[in-house]
């Protein structure tokens, strides 16, 4: 698997150092272990992972902006995870309401001796930081209007929303509300996944 993650990212462009791309490999043994219990993914191929789920995530590695970023709806750590593994200068926080979920992100983050990631159980809604986010990042989590609405507490004052999408979001952009704005629609290639995959960068007008 090291060998297909290491041809996945130098298709995609990413220079990751072997040290982290053998945590990826093991977060995608962790998860495949994980998943036959859990069931924290519909992907049940190890090999699929590492494209769907591993390069998926850090494909938006060169647009995020900041040190202090939250993964809304992080599911089993994704993009949490990954962007974490390979940034380990920079603090994560991963939250999700669901306790089986944040169980598997602490014991990965046990395994993989990762010390920059706080996995909370909560719903977004409630949760109150004791300091803003420069990035709050959703990955299949809601409308964009619903992300900006459930999160807008999130966000330091020059923070933005990086919300990863599949097709273009038209509607979803256009129906946007009035005091945000797009800062940029970035269309990602996932290298051995087909699918259309958007970033959509957006921060409050003011």
């Amino acid at each position: 698997m090291q060998k297909q993650l290491n041809g996945l990212l130098e298709t995609a462009g990413l220079a990751i150092p072997a040290v982290q791309q053998q945590q990826l490999v093991r977060l995608v043994e962790l998860l495949d272990k994980w998943n036959k219990a859990y069931n924290l993914t519909s992907v049940r191929d190890p090999k699929q992972m590492l494209s769907r789920h591993i390069v998926d995530s850090l494909v938006v590695l060169p647009f995020l902006s900041g040190h202090r970023f939250i993964d809304v709806g992080t599911g089993p750590g994704l993009p949490g995870l990954p962007l974490a593994i390979v940034q380990p200068e920079k603090e994560f926080v991963l939250l999700d309401s669901l306790g089986k979920r944040i169980r598997f992100i602490r014991q990965v983050c046990h395994e993989l001796g990762l010390n920059n990631v706080n996995a909370v159980q909560s719903r977004v809604e409630d949760y109150q930081p004791a300091t803003k986010f420069d990035g709050v990042i959703s990955r299949a989590f809601a409308s964009l209007s619903d992300m900006l609405n459930w999160c807008q507490h999130l966000p330091a004052s020059d923070g933005c929303y990086y919300a990863l999408k599949g097709v273009y979001p038209q509607a979803e952009i256009a129906s946007l509300p009035s005091d945000y704005k797009v800062n940029d629609v970035v269309q990602l290639s996932v290298p051995g996944h087909d699918a259309e995959r958007h970033l959509v960068i957006i921060s409050t007008r003011g």
